[in-house]
């Protein structure tokens, strides 16, 4: 039971979220790539082949890797102004790599690591590169074939790799590389190299946003798996953050069309004003 977790869970997960995305853009994208689709079925297996202490601990450690992430995501907004997604994303991935090794030597309780990443995702969100300034827009191309097996593949091999070593990494290597950057790359880089640096500016920016409601997930692991087990704490944190990022999604939709109502009044107005001036003359 617990190999065909590893091997399908997470990856079929990772390819709903990305079908999901391609119908509703960058942003949608960026959030739903933060649900607890790797992170989640990682925490879970090893709540059962370790037990739920460990998987506590685990979910704590996991508010840390949080902050390495949103890391990656302004790394890699920076980088794709200046370099292709294989540059942009090595560079990334080494400074993910880096942090994760100097997080996963600091314990804190899961309180502190609710704070710290809450505060890392929001400092991450202002050292974004602003939208306006990015270059190298360029016009969307067919996905190629390999793209979906491609995510799932990298998403299974991420996770058998780290709940297979989690034994020997321990609660709080394992819990800092759950939430590793592997369908976030996958979409960023794609992205970058279809349609440029504004429009993967826009989806590292939804990851962010995303990344709240990730929080909340590990979170309540970590404080619940341990009193309440596996099944109503996982319930409970999946129904929370799944709840949250459609309210965000819904918040955010109802902006941007109110946002397009009001220009199309404007619109309106200075063409209206345009044409009297002209009949007066």
């Amino acid at each position: 039971m617990t190999l065909l977790l590893k091997l399908l869970l997470a990856p079929a997960l990772v390819v709903g979220s990305s079908l999901a995305g391609r119908r509703w853009g960058a942003q949608v994208t960026g959030v739903l790539v933060t649900l607890p689709i790797v992170a989640g079925p990682i925490l879970l297996i090893s709540c059962l082949e370790h037990g739920t202490a460990f998987g506590a601990a685990a979910a704590a450690s996991s508010l840390l890797g949080l902050v390495t992430l949103a890391l990656f995501a302004v790394v890699f907004a920076w980088c794709s102004r200046r370099l292709a997604w294989v540059g942009a994303l090595a560079v990334a991935w080494s400074a993910c790599l880096a942090a994760d090794v100097l997080v996963a030597q600091v314990t804190v309780p899961a309180g502190w690591g609710l704070l710290l990443a809450l505060a890392g995702i929001a400092a991450a969100s202002r050292a974004l590169p602003p939208q306006a300034a990015s270059v190298g827009v360029r016009p969307a191309t067919a996905w190629p074939w390999w793209d979906l097996p491609g995510r799932a593949a990298a998403t299974a091999t991420l996770v058998v790799l780290v709940t297979t070593l989690s034994s020997a990494l321990g609660p709080a290597m394992t819990g800092v590389l759950a939430p590793f950057p592997i369908a976030t790359s996958v979409v960023a880089a794609f992205v970058l190299a279809r349609h440029g640096s504004a429009e993967t500016v826009r989806t590292l920016r939804g990851v962010l946003a995303g990344l709240v409601g990730f929080t909340v997930f590990c979170f309540l692991v970590a404080v619940l798996v341990d009193r309440w087990g596996v099944a109503a704490a996982f319930s409970l944190a999946l129904a929370v953050t799944v709840a949250g990022q459609l309210t965000w999604l819904r918040v955010r939709r109802a902006r941007s069309d109110q946002r397009r109502s009001q220009r199309r009044q404007e619109a309106g107005v200075t063409g209206a004003v345009g044409l009297s001036s002209a009949q007066r003359r």
